[in-house]
């Protein structure tokens, strides 16, 4: 995946924010479990902020948007690297919803390393540095409470 520019790698990740976003605003008006639906909205509201972040570096500059910008080494889990890639379907179990959330996460993670590898400028490599390292901290979230949770069903 080429990029002609700083401003198009921005619009490509607006898109896969907004399609993060809606995936998990689909699965909460779904889930049967209100719980499940808090943390699928909850997660809906990361992706449109990290939309925002986003459209605001077209409009401010990367600069002006990272410079107080927390950045810490984010621990692979890698429990996602053991699962296999799940439809969502109403009424899954919690379990489940977590294992798809994982993978997807797992998955843009996957994509933002590539195209940091790929980035020509220090402005893009940025862009996928603060990507990258977002998508790692949800991966990283998700992970733990997948543990959490099984362990408490004794697994």
């Amino acid at each position: 995946m080429q990029f002609e520019n700083l401003e198009d790698i921005v619009d490509f990740a607006i898109e896969k924010e907004k399609e993060a976003a809606e995936f998990y605003e689909t699965a909460a008006r779904e889930a049967s479990m209100s719980g499940v639906k808090d943390m699928l909205l909850e997660f809906a509201d990361q992706e449109r902020n990290h939309q925002k972040m986003l459209e605001n570096i077209e409009g401010e500059g990367i600069r002006k948007n990272i410079e107080n910008y927390d950045w810490k080494w984010i621990k692979d889990i890698k429990r996602s690297d053991y699962m296999v890639d799940m439809t969502f379907q109403p009424g899954m179990a919690y379990n489940e919803i977590l294992a798809i959330a994982m993978k997807r996460e797992e998955k843009a993670l996957a994509l933002y390393n590539e195209l940091y590898d790929q980035a020509k400028t220090d402005a893009q490599k940025e862009v996928f540095k603060l990507l990258r390292q977002e998508e790692a901290k949800h991966k990283q979230f998700l992970e733990t409470r997948y543990d959490d949770f099984m362990a408490k069903m004794g697994d």
